[in-house]
């Protein structure tokens, strides 16, 4: 498995640790969003994307962060619940959503990322600097003689569906039911 492209967002927060979002894809197919580039006392490193760690109220079951003092759906004092601690004694309120299992594969993820990041840094100090990282979301910003290798248009339905994950009828935009909907060829939607 390489590492086929790196994408980097340069933050421009003087004084912060954090000093970029990336974008990784593995062998043209694979990709993962959202590491960071933070500044530690050692120089540069990545962080994987991660999530906020959750508890659940003792009243309405509902999910909060870990350091809430209220519950967001019923308001309901919340006792700050015993953290799991790390291998130095911090509270851990985060968890990886995507990493590496040894150590071989987060260097060479750490190797391609930082490299990514000093490149990016020197073509952001030259004029007409454009973020390669803005441009992942945009379908329509691929160019003329570039097509991209999948489109939404593209995605084709299972020839015979199984499970739970049936399509639905279609039904006539004329029909009493679909009152106050529209037709937008996939099926029947409110307005």
């Amino acid at each position: 498995m390489q590492i086929t492209e790196v994408r980097i967002k340069l933050m421009d927060e003087p004084g912060e640790r954090l000093k970029a979002f990336c974008s990784i894809t593995f062998d043209d197919c694979f990709v993962v969003r959202d590491l960071k580039i933070i500044e530690g006392s050692g120089g540069h490193f990545v962080a994987m994307p991660s999530r906020k760690l959750t508890a659940h109220c003792p009243k309405c079951r509902c999910k909060n962060h870990l350091r809430a003092a209220f519950c967001n759906q019923c308001g309901t004092r919340l006792k700050e619940p015993e953290a799991v601690r790390d291998d130095e004694g911090r509270a851990k309120l985060y968890a990886d959503i995507a990493h590496p299992i040894n150590s071989g594969c987060r260097e060479m993820i750490q190797q391609k990322v930082i490299e990514a990041f000093e490149q990016e840094r020197a073509r952001a100090a030259q004029p007409g600097y454009v973020s390669s990282y803005e441009d992942y979301d945009d379908y329509e910003a691929h160019p003329a003689d570039e097509k991209p290798a999948v489109t939404p248009t593209q995605i084709q339905p299972a020839e015979t569906p199984r499970g739970p994950h049936r399509i639905p009828a279609r039904r006539s935009p004329d029909s009493t039911a679909n009152a106050g909907r529209k037709d937008f060829g996939a099926g029947i939607f409110d307005q």
